[in-house]
């Protein structure tokens, strides 16, 4: 994750993304009469958001579906800098995705792979790392919930307090 300048979103920009959440192929005419732009500003405003890396346009698969049966959270706990660790770890194919965190363990790693075997595999050469001091494992046993649908809505204020 790269600290990137915030870019505030207008309500026209979120409603854009939320539709785009819920369909990223819904046809720019679409947008546009769902959020009361031309079909041209939609794909303007479109462009914009993803050249500024607010968004992404993806396919995103299941992984049991086409191959990949054993997913696992590998939390790794590093000594130095956690964020050499982490690039280094990235690198490795079957991880796809790396966070530094802050508590017990310094990286939440998720890896996917076609067997045991190529998960066991994985992890050795996460714990081959530089830095890398211990790994724990923790299989996926079964989704319940996964969204991409987040980051457009504002976060509610509590009401004032009333005098």
């Amino acid at each position: 994750m790269s600290t990137r300048r915030q870019v505030v979103l207008d309500d026209v920009s979120r409603a854009i993304i939320e539709q785009l959440q819920e369909d990223g192929r819904r046809p720019y005419a679409r947008i546009a009469a769902a959020v009361g732009l031309s079909e041209a500003a939609v794909r303007q405003r479109v462009q914009r958001l993803l050249d500024a890396g607010v968004m992404q346009i993806v396919a995103v698969t299941d992984p049991l579906q086409v191959g990949f049966s054993r997913q696992a959270m590998v939390t790794v706990r590093t000594e130095g800098d956690p964020r050499s660790v982490g690039d280094a770890i990235a690198a490795l194919p079957e991880v796809i995705y790396v966070v530094v965190t802050a508590g017990p363990a310094d990286l939440l790693v998720e890896v996917v792979a076609e067997d045991d075997d190529q998960l066991l595999g994985t992890v050795a050469r996460i714990r081959a790392v530089e830095g890398v001091t211990s790994t724990e494992t923790h299989l996926y046993l079964g989704l319940r919930k996964q969204t991409y649908a987040w980051g457009t809505r504002r976060p509610e204020l509590p009401p004032a307090a009333g005098i």
